[in-house]
């Protein structure tokens, strides 16, 4: 156990190493190294812009696999004030339910080592974006603009694959996936991907008057007992998470060596279904699809592990830079946590 601990403390004082330069004073560097410690202490309340590449890079290094997928959501921060940047009365996937907050969009990388956060957008609704006074108190750039949740995903999407990120898929729910801007940016990055779409999603596909664009929910209806396999999704809390699965192929001429399909999820229990638009080498198999979509999981034991763990959620920060400096820091907290799980051989997401 001792020899556990001191390989935890100098893996630690090696991500303090890895980020130092990033701060020119010394009693900075050393406030933030404390900073981190806080985070990572057991204390009921943790209150910090290259700071990203250097946390994607240290992830990367511990849980880098040329398998390894690329998980983008969004997660709430609920706030009492109006003042914070980017706050207003919008829905909160943590609250479920519309509730006055910040939004952040995240992406998570997860391999068979382990997941962690690697990059954040704070989403700066319309409203604030056009409000020139909260701007100024809310210190946020003169080029920062408003983009949509997708648009925020595709630019931390982008940043990982020119960074060289290992990574061979890319997924996300049905606010991205119903995004055809996207997922066109993605197949021309050649980034495979299974993203969540709604029942209504169009399509193309085959149909009797030759290729058109089908409802996803149309394109399964027809299909007959056989084309249903019962597959894992991968372990949840409450062990292996199995549904039924089924894909149809899609229509899109002119890409050789790819495929697109619809895959649908039908839950056991009252047969509900899920869907996901999928693209990727032509030989991929329905349990790899399968694989990639129950790996949408991690980021939300990424959001747990953040939130309850290192702090994620634990700010009093107002200004637009001070929350990305914030969530930074909580980032690579748990990113530690994650490394020094894949070390001990226990993939997930943070430490106990």
């Amino acid at each position: 156990m001792l020899a556990e601990v001191e390989a935890w403390a100098a893996e630690f004082e090696r991500l303090c190493e890895r980020i130092s330069p990033r701060f020119a004073r010394p009693e900075v560097r050393r406030r933030v190294a404390g900073f981190l410690r806080g985070l990572l202490g057991e204390v009921e309340r943790k209150n910090g812009w290259q700071l990203r590449d250097d946390v994607r890079a240290y992830v990367v290094e511990h849980l880098g696999d040329p398998g390894g997928v690329l998980v983008v959501d969004e997660t709430g921060f609920l706030k009492k004030g109006n003042k914070s940047a980017g706050v207003q009365r919008q829905y909160s996937g943590t609250a479920g339910r519309i509730e006055n907050c910040q939004v952040g969009v995240f992406l998570t990388y997860a391999s068979p080592k382990g997941r962690a956060l690697v990059d954040r957008e704070l989403y700066l609704p319309k409203e604030w974006a056009a409000d020139a006074a909260r701007r100024a108190e809310g210190h946020v750039p003169e080029q920062v603009g408003f983009h949509t949740k997708p648009q925020l995903a595709q630019q931390m999407l982008a940043r990982a694959v020119d960074a060289g990120v290992p990574a061979g898929w890319v997924t996300a729910d049905e606010v991205y996936g119903g995004d055809a801007r996207l997922r066109a940016f993605l197949e021309e990055r050649d980034l495979a991907y299974v993203l969540a779409v709604k029942a209504t999603q169009p399509l193309w596909a085959q149909a009797a008057q030759g290729p058109a664009e089908v409802p996803a929910c149309e394109l399964i209806a027809g299909l007959p007992a056989r084309a249903w396999r019962r597959l894992s999704a991968g372990d949840g809390a409450k062990g292996p998470r199995v549904y039924d699965w089924a894909r149809v192929g899609l229509t899109r001429p002119g890409w050789p060596g790819r495929g697109f399909w619809l895959l649908a999820r039908r839950r056991l229990s009252d047969g509900e279904l899920a869907f996901y638009a999928c693209f990727g080498p032509a030989r991929t198999t329905l349990a790899e699809l399968v694989r990639v979509a129950g790996t949408r999981w991690a980021v939300e034991e990424c959001f747990q592990a953040g939130k309850g763990q290192v702090g994620l959620d634990h700010y009093q920060v107002r200004r637009y830079d001070a929350w990305y400096r914030h969530t930074s820091l909580a980032m690579a907290a748990q990113g530690f946590l994650a490394a020094v799980r894949a070390q001990t051989g226990r993939a997930g997401a943070g430490g106990g």
